[in-house]
């Protein structure tokens, strides 16, 4: 019983951060009908959740939670393109770049669990139906603060204002630069894993070839960086309270170091390897995030 009402108490403030984040973000933003674009994008985020949610207790399945969270990415992000005319140079390219990364991702992920069969992590979850749907919630949550910054910067009304960049501007050479270094270092990392634990030979062994000589989360260190990309291009155009949905990169930084990546990585593997020589001193030489030069 403890852990549902913690459940419960995890969905009140996710909606309620979601709720704060929507209102910040609608400031001067387009509107349809009266109500913000951008808080539209918020609750669809949830809606696709919760209608996702429903088949995957009744089967007691997590297999499609992964591709239901990129296909949110794809589809609240088209929405705010399509509801906040007209398509600029800036919110073409928010649209591109998030769209690439949510069909790299969702892709690799959706092949990892075929492979594998199941997600572990959700064996808890799945019996209880407030527990299971939590989850669920906070994947939208997930969704809607990784896209604010770059959601805030579609639906600105301050793309149209007089003297609003109409086109190429520093920021956004220099986010999308950012993004793309991200990226490719995300897409490295991960195929090198794949490569690594698809040979037989490597079974029970932890990789640290490649990028992971640099980095023991070297694929996290991209998705933070190439965030901060799309930060970094939707900063000039955003006003007043939009500036809170910055967020972004930040929010993916502290759910990835400090809630649900690295640590929870860094216990299965101590679980698993921990003192045995070889990893130790993979532990001690390799940072956990920021890459460096191996050291021997």
């Amino acid at each position: 019983m403890d852990a549902e009402r913690t459940a419960i108490v995890s969905q009140t403030v996710a909606i309620a951060v979601a709720v704060a984040v929507a209102v910040a973000g609608s400031d001067g933003g387009e509107r349809v009908a009266g109500i913000p674009v951008f808080a539209l994008c918020f609750a669809g985020a949830f809606v696709v959740q919760w209608l996702a949610f429903v088949p995957a207790y009744l089967m007691k399945s997590e297999r499609f939670f992964d591709l239901t969270g990129s296909l949110t990415y794809v589809l609240v992000v088209s929405v705010a393109v399509l509801l906040s005319p007209p398509v600029d140079v800036r919110s073409g390219l928010l649209w591109l770049l998030v769209v690439v990364w949510a069909a790299r991702l969702g892709t690799f992920l959706v092949r990892r669990i075929h492979r594998a069969g199941k997600d572990d992590r959700f064996d808890a979850f799945k019996p209880s139906l407030v527990r299971f749907m939590n989850v669920w919630t906070i994947q939208g949550l997930w969704v809607n603060l990784t896209l604010a910054a770059a959601l805030a910067a579609i639906t600105s009304g301050a793309r149209s204002a007089p003297g609003a960049p109409s086109g190429p501007d520093a920021l956004l050479v220099v986010g999308a630069l950012v993004w793309l270094i991200g990226f490719s270092i995300e897409v490295v990392a991960d195929t090198q894993k794949s490569g690594f634990r698809a040979n037989p030979a490597n079974k029970g062994r932890f990789i640290s070839t490649g990028l992971w000589s640099w980095s023991r989360h070297p694929n996290y260190f991209g998705e933070i960086v190439l965030w901060t990309g799309i930060a970094i291009i939707a900063a000039p155009v955003l006003q007043g309270w939009q500036w809170a949905t910055l967020i972004s990169p930040v929010f993916v930084f502290v759910l990835l170091t400090r809630v649900s990546g690295i640590p929870m990585l860094e216990r299965k593997a101590d679980a698993t390897w921990g003192g045995q020589t070889e990893y130790e001193a993979y532990k001690a030489r390799t940072p956990a995030l920021v890459p460096r030069p191996p050291r021997r």
